[in-house]
């Protein structure tokens, strides 16, 4: 028997990439293609597939066309069925029992990485592996109780300390593991875990389990055990993970006591903080040489394992350092509160004089370790012993962390309904209501219902658990107030504050409300789940029953970030209520909080549309703009940027400009002044305006992308620069000259030449570089206004280098279409403007859009500030890496059986994913980070390219290591990402040589296969259903087997994958996937 679900998602993928219908025909053969099997109508019981087709009305919707052929539609799927059924539902103060028109086709933002923070990551929980095999059955049911199933292992630190006993089918007492799988297969698990997954705290090193707590000991044989546990386990492991692993080897429980001598015995072994925020999370690693011991004893806090720190670490000198001063720590510990994501050590100098205008004491940087008792120190480059991450200690007290992921419920409501509820807390003590969790996902779909305030919007969430559990407590709500003989009668006296349920005005629906104000027949309340207020009779007022209280209150808050000081501006308020108000949104959130601080994304059209921005837009003053009329002249035109794609952006003289310059002056002049930290940007997200320098001189400038936490593209709005940057390089607009520089729209006007042959787009390397050098560094040039484009928001111009634009020979469009410069043009110069976004050749566009204007104009070079020491000295830099393939060293693995936390960036079936270490992958952003600061100011050269080689590739926005695996005859490379796993299709030009520097950390991606099923040719069902259950999700690897291999690409794994997301249980995919492969057998 096929599976209805299965078939349904098949179909509804093909149908959703055909929306403009496709025929009854063509359904089945692009079903065919899809699946590789045709849509099994008879073996679901119909006759032909028109019949089948019928009975989904939620998949497919069917018309017959003019020409009387059958067309098919796609439905609303449901989950866009779910959500149009929200809309629908929900009650606003305007319109109480009118649904919203929206479009529900929903696109799901990509979400980040989940180390964006990129700081090293907590472990993951480790499954209790010991229950897959032998004699352990009876400490299976401790694991709940036990630090050891709670803390999980280092990654690459694990031994093979719990060999489980590997069998293809689970022994019987794992039965209560598995899941059950009838039509479930296709459901998604739980699609992002929480970034920090804090909820299993370690437990406290004071609080062991060991029964000879406070027992007097034998030290000397304590450490001499020690020892030897980490002679074997030389790369280290979690404290908390001793008392197990000493257990298991010498038959005895190690004395609390030894705990907490651990950190005395630097001669033994060394006790590290990671820069978690959980002060219990400690490492234990082999003592350091002895050259080393003798350093301060504060300086052991920064990471120095030898993974994670230089080994040519420089000792530091024979003299003490002076330590720091008490002024010079607070002002230390107030530049990395700033950055609470990491701020690179290197930065400090100039930071520090930037922010307090005094130079940073010299012997700082050379002594880090005296920064140690209010940082933590990070060396993600093992190479270099200068580049240091430092990161702000957290504070012990646990206060602040209480309430992070979870608004309270004085948080979702009016301040009316907030007294009402303090007056009558006494009586509702018995009925507690649960506070409401912000999803764990980073970006929920929410629906808006309102807004008088940025600062507090309302809204709600969507999804299961949220909308969903909404809906089916209201449901039976209307069963249980129906309007039978039984129902409950009306309050007769109801009283403020009180929680009560409501029959709606105009609706037979019953909703949860609290009483705001009792008046003469009618009650005022505010609808908890739908966030407004309402005046409506008594006789809709009935006492509220205990288990309608479970469901925390829907209606809830957020802020909008950027738009604080205007979140009352009457035409942002309007902007939003177009754009926002009753729509289904994301909300990228970006502090979690009492009211989270969201950005809005709309994703139902084909660009998703920043709903900050936009409405930070309607504060623009449009006199202000560029002046723009056909066949209009302008003189003293300043070209400011030449693309490589021969988009030219330049200012005209208007009094925006002027007013523009005349701001940014005395913007220059009010920093001077100031000695204060507050203007540095801590939390950076796209759409953000603030400034940075530009040819030495602060600019506006736009957050466009962000690649982690710390390194950023950003949009000089007004002179059209792209650039890379790191975020220290930002600073807030002073409050003073905030409104008055949003009034002035972007100067930086989109041009494109007229009259050429070719597009833009399609210009050669030799065009652009001729361009450039007729017009920038020129003021007065001159330009005629050919065609204004709307669409695109660019004009097409007559581009003079004089004031002779009465004579269009005389213009540089003429002299370039006379010219030679486009006739060497070969195809690798593809369009940016492509829509195509499937995997053909266009793909490549992607790579030589305007954003490459950074690289192209010769402005970009001085973007950067000159505290950015990125960049490798150009000795370093090979034509061609062909002569020497200096590898970095391979991947450190765990020993076969042991366990390893990883991350699934691919994963095609069961017989081919690519796993990355979890805990290493803060290193691989931050080498990207660094990368694109690298690649991103260095011209294109012509390079040699090879096959079988290593590169540095521009995919997309950020550039990767990758190796060539082929070079096609257009001009395309087929490349594969060494650290994630992925093949792409890019630009020749695209490709730079891997410098020394980013050759040093181990390729994090490695291919691997799951154990505990047999090898076969996967089908389409089964491989969805795998990549459900793995792919973008952090799980627990246990090695079966490693392959080695001569290229450390070609190495491959064999491994159990578990997911411990779930405190209740592990899931062991190798068992799913058998189930399917079983249930798959016996329906043949």
């Amino acid at each position: 028997m096929a599976d209805v679900e299965l078939v349904k998602k098949m179909l509804r993928a093909v149908l959703q990439a055909n929306k403009g219908g496709v025929s009854l025909s063509r359904l089945q053969s692009e079903y065919k293609e899809l699946t590789g099997d045709q849509i099994p109508h008879k073996q679901m019981g119909h006759n032909n597939l028109d019949a089948l087709l019928e009975t989904m009305p939620s998949v497919v919707r069917m018309e017959r066309n003019r020409s009387g052929e059958m067309m098919c539609f796609p439905s609303l799927a449901n989950e866009t069925t779910h959500i149009a059924k929200v809309v629908a539902r929900q009650r606003s103060s305007k319109k109480t029992g009118r649904p919203h028109l929206v479009n529900t086709q929903m696109r799901v933002k990509p979400a980040a990485p989940l180390v964006l923070n990129a700081k090293p990551q907590t472990s993951l929980r480790q499954p209790n592996h010991r229950g897959r095999g032998g004699d352990f059955r009876q400490t299976r049911d401790m694991k709940d109780g036990q630090s050891e199933g709670k803390t999980g292992v280092h990654p690459n630190k694990m031994s093979n300390q719990n060999t489980p006993n590997r069998k293809t089918n689970p022994p019987p007492e794992k039965s209560d593991k598995r899941m059950t799988l009838p039509s479930r297969f296709q459901k998604e698990v739980q699609a992002h875990l929480s970034r920090n997954p804090q909820q299993t705290t370690p437990m406290n090193l004071n609080e062991s389990l060991s029964p000879g707590k406070g027992k007097p000991y034998n030290p000397q044989q304590v450490q001499s055990r020690i020892k030897e546990v980490l002679g074997k386990y030389s790369n280290g492991f979690w404290v908390s993970k001793l008392p197990q692993i000493y257990r298991e080897l010498y038959k005895q429980d190690l004395p609390t006591e030894a705990i907490k001598d651990l950190e005395t015995w630097t001669h033994i072994c060394t006790v590290e903080k990671t820069c978690s925020s959980n002060p219990s999370e400690l490492l234990l690693y082999p003592a350091k040489d002895k050259a080393v011991t003798n350093l301060n004893p504060s300086s052991t806090t920064a990471p120095t394992q030898s993974s994670n720190s230089p080994t040519n670490k420089p000792l530091h000198p024979p003299s003490s350092p002076t330590p720091l001063s008490p002024d010079l720590k607070v002002k230390l510990e107030e530049l990395l509160i700033k950055y609470s994501n990491g701020l690179w050590a290197h930065a400090l100098p100039k930071l520090f004089q930037d922010t307090y205008k005094t130079k940073l004491p010299g012997h700082v940087l050379e002594n880090l370790h005296l920064l140690s008792d209010f940082c933590t120190i990070d060396y993600p480059m093992p190479d270099n012993p200068k580049r240091a991450i430092l990161y702000r200690r957290s504070s012990s007290g646990g206060g602040a962390g209480e309430d992070e992921n979870c608004n309270r419920r004085d948080s979702t409501t009016s301040e009316e309904e907030l007294k009402l509820r303090q007056e009558l807390g006494r009586r509702l003590s018995n009925h507690a209501v649960p506070s409401l969790q912000i999803p764990k996902e980073e970006y929920p779909s929410v629906l808006v219902v309102e807004a008088t305030n940025t600062n507090g919007v309302i809204l709600r969430y969507i999804g299961e658990g949220y909308s969903q559990a909404q809906e089916s407590m209201e449901d039976e709500m209307r069963e249980f107030y129906g309007l039978n003989q039984s129902s409950p009668t009306p309050l007769s006296a109801p009283l403020s504050g009180q929680l009560v349920a409501v029959r709606a005005e105009e609706e037979e629906e019953i909703l949860r409300a609290q009483v705001c104000e009792v008046l003469a027949d009618k009650v005022k309340v505010y609808y908890v789940d739908h966030g407004f207020s309402e005046v409506i009779s008594k006789a809709k007022v009935f006492d509220l029953q205990e288990k309608f209280f479970k469901l925390p209150f829907q209606a809830t808050k957020c802020k909008l970030a950027g738009l604080e000081p205007f979140c009352q501006d009457p035409g942002v308020l309007k902007k939003f209520e177009t754009m926002a108000s009753g729509r289904i949104l994301l909300a990228e959130i970006l502090e979690r909080g009492q009211i989270p601080l969201v950005v809005l994304y709309d994703t139902s059209q084909d660009d998703d549309v920043n709903i900050n921005a936009a409405c930070m837009k309607a504060l623009q003053d449009k006199t202000l703009a560029s002046p723009l009329q056909v066949n209009s002249a302008y003189m003293n035109v300043t070209v400011s940027s030449v693309c490589s794609d021969g988009t030219v952006y330049c200012q005209l003289p208007s009094r925006g400009l002027a007013k523009l310059n005349e701001i940014l002056e005395k913007i220059e002049t009010y920093f001077h002044s100031q000695v204060t930290s507050e203007f540095l940007v801590s939390r950076p997200f796209c759409g953000k305006r603030c400034l940075a320098r530009y040819k030495s001189k602060w600019s506006r400038v736009e957050i466009t992308n962000l690649h982690g936490s710390r390194v950023l593209d950003i949009l000089f709005i007004d002179v059209g620069v792209q650039a890379s940057v790191e975020v220290f390089e930002l600073r807030e607009i002073p409050p003073p000259f905030l409104r008055d520089l949003m009034a002035i729209p972007p100067q930086a006007v989109k041009c494109c030449l007229a009259d050429l042959a070719v597009s833009v787009g399609s210009w050669t390397p030799e065009a652009v570089q001729w361009l450039r050098e007729k017009v920038l560094n020129i003021t007065d040039c001159s330009m005629k206004v050919a065609k204004v484009d709307d669409a695109k928001r660019c004009i097409y111009v007559h581009l003079f280098t004089d004031k002779n634009f009465h004579d269009p020979a005389r213009s540089l469009n003429h002299q370039m279409a006379q010219s030679d410069l486009f006739k060497t043009q070969p195809d690798v110069f593809l369009t940016s403007h492509s829509p195509t976004k499937i995997s053909t050749p266009t793909l490549s566009s992607k790579t030589s859009s305007p954003s490459d204007s950074t690289n192209g104009s010769p402005t970009s070079t001085s973007l950067s500030a000159k505290g950015n020491t990125t960049t490798s000295t150009p000795s370093e830099t090979p034509s061609s890496p062909s002569s020497s393939l200096n590898l970095p060293p391979l991947l450190e693995l765990s020993p076969p059986g042991g366990n390893m936390d990883v991350y699934v960036s691919v994963a095609c079936h069961p017989g081919h994913f690519v796993l990355q270490p979890w805990r290493d992958m803060y290193k691989l952003v931050v080498l990207m980070g660094e990368m694109i600061l690298y690649y991103n100011k260095t011209e294109e050269k012509p390079l040699n390219i090879e096959k079988n080689q290593i590169y540095a590739a521009k995919v997309e926005n950020s550039w990767h290591r990758v190796l060539v695996k082929g070079v096609l005859t257009n001009g395309l490379v087929s490349v594969y990402e060494l650290d994630y796993g992925k093949h792409e299709l890019v630009s020749c030009t695209q490709l730079r040589p891997l410098i020394k520097e980013f050759r040093q950390l181990p390729f994090q991606g490695i291919t691997a296969q799951l154990a505990g099923v047999k090898p076969r040719q996967w089908s389409e069902e089964a491989s969805i259903v795998f990549r459900n259950h793995v792919e973008k999700k952090p799980l627990v690897a246990q090695l079966e087997a490693i392959q080695e291999a001569t290229n450390p690409w070609d190495r491959k794994l064999t491994v159990f994958l578990v997911d411990t997301s779930q405190e209740e249980r592990d899931i062991w995919v190798h068992d799913i996937m058998a189930e399917f492969a079983d249930e798959l057998t016996n329906e043949l």
